[in-house]
């Protein structure tokens, strides 16, 4: 499993106007390159008629990552190039951005075009909900109908949660925990049972959650 990592949650926009510029930040997450390119493509066909539509992104996180990103027809150095600068200081992964300009008339410099984009990517950095990538375990158990109330709360105290319940001579669970949580809940599980319930893990993946 890859090291627990921020990630956007949704995607977000901000606006602001600088000298008459039209500065539109679009963040979101991405998963792949290919997700990445997909919704570069879709904030550039939005917005089609606009002077310039800076892309960046961060794929995957920690100490593996793949980045990107492009002037798009602005002086070097001066957009793209800042935008990731701040997308890399979020510690956001796993994210895009597209900061959409609309020319208004008044040269900014290179100076202020720096600005700028940087003050564009923060806003969208600063708004967006987090959420943290971390590995989880699916696993399965057979209970019986008197202990469903206790172990219900035993697993919403671990940080788990009952993705399925199956009714018949006895009830069997689906559940899920973050992998630091699981053998908690399994030692609560011996001892509410006297050793006989444990839990079998069919599934170890990576799952988004709230931060």
């Amino acid at each position: 499993m890859s090291k627990s990592y921020l990630v956007p949650l949704t995607e977000i926009r901000r606006e602001q106007t600088v000298v008459n510029s039209r500065f539109i930040a679009t963040l979101a997450p991405a998963f792949s390159i290919d997700e990445a390119r997909t919704f570069m493509k879709r904030i550039r066909e939005e917005f089609s008629d606009a002077s310039h539509n800076v892309p960046v992104y961060i794929i995957g996180g920690g100490n593996t990552v793949v980045e990107y990103f492009s002037d798009d027809g602005e002086p070097s150095g001066t957009s793209g190039k800042p935008a990731l600068t701040v997308l890399r200081g979020s510690g956001l992964g796993d994210a895009v951005m597209v900061i959409t300009r609309y020319f208004g008339g008044t040269l900014l410099g290179t100076g202020g075009l720096v600005k700028a984009y940087t003050e564009a990517a923060q806003s969208v950095v600063n708004a967006v909900e987090r959420g943290r990538r971390v590995p989880v375990h699916v696993a399965l158990m057979a209970i019986p109908y008197n202990l469903l109330e206790r172990i219900r709360l035993l697993v919403s105290k671990n940080h788990g949660k009952v993705l399925g319940e199956d009714y018949a001579g006895d009830i069997t669970l689906t559940l899920q925990f973050p992998v630091e949580k699981y053998e908690a809940f399994q030692s609560a599980m011996r001892e509410i049972s006297a050793g006989k319930i444990q839990a079998e893990v069919i599934d170890t993946k990576e799952e988004i959650v709230r931060v």
